[in-house]
């Protein structure tokens, strides 16, 4: 069972992305605040769980919340900006957007920007540890999916109702043969000819 908690007397927030590797598509981000007496055996890294059961939690995670939010940073924004800070710019408007105030921020990851005067704890691997980290990487890996099955519709030579954006044989072969979409990330290597120039 993952840990519901840090710190037992403050508020805390659980916050990470999905789609940061994907070469379309934005990057989307979660926080979630769950009452400290929230235990769930299931909820555990979004990754580590099916596409059902995904489904079944999420819908969990926003009832038994306390507070819950979900934030995109589209690619336009991603080949500006670079893909670590639009992720982490979507963390922050996660935070920004909970109808509660955290008192401590617990982020997936290694890397993360000060939010506010609000102290916080990176954490490698932290979404197989904690439990608000876990339920927020549900909700951005579900809500993320969500979009990319929709834009799917519009662009479906790419695949992306299979790959969700990321970097399969499918998705390049179709950008070698198609070229790009209008949610295809222009600051990544989608081409092998970019690939060979940057290794």
């Amino acid at each position: 069972m993952l840990k519901p908690y840090l710190y037992h007397n403050l508020k805390e927030a659980g916050c990470d992305e999905a789609g940061r590797g994907c070469l379309a598509g934005p990057v989307v981000a979660a926080a979630v605040i769950f009452p400290k007496n929230y235990r769930n055996n299931i909820i555990n890294d979004s990754k580590k769980l099916t596409p059902k059961i995904r489904g079944k939690l999420r819908n969990e995670i926003i009832s038994s919340a306390t507070a819950w939010s979900v934030a995109f940073v589209d690619n336009r924004e991603i080949d500006t900006l670079n893909i670590l800070r639009a992720t982490i710019k979507a963390m922050h408007l996660a935070l920004e957007d909970l109808t509660v105030r955290p008192e401590f921020i617990l982020i997936d990851g290694n890397k993360f920007f000060p939010y506010k005067d609000i102290g916080y704890k990176t954490i490698v691997g932290g979404d197989s540890l904690f439990l608000p980290i876990a339920a927020a990487s549900i909700l951005a890996k579900t809500f993320r999916d969500d979009y990319m099955m929709n834009i799917h519709n519009e662009y479906s030579v790419y695949g992306w109702d299979k790959n969700k954006g990321y970097s399969t044989t499918l998705h390049r072969e179709a950008i070698r043969s198609y070229g790009i979409s209008p949610y295809h990330r222009k600051s990544f290597t989608l081409f092998e000819s970019q690939m060979k120039i940057d290794f």
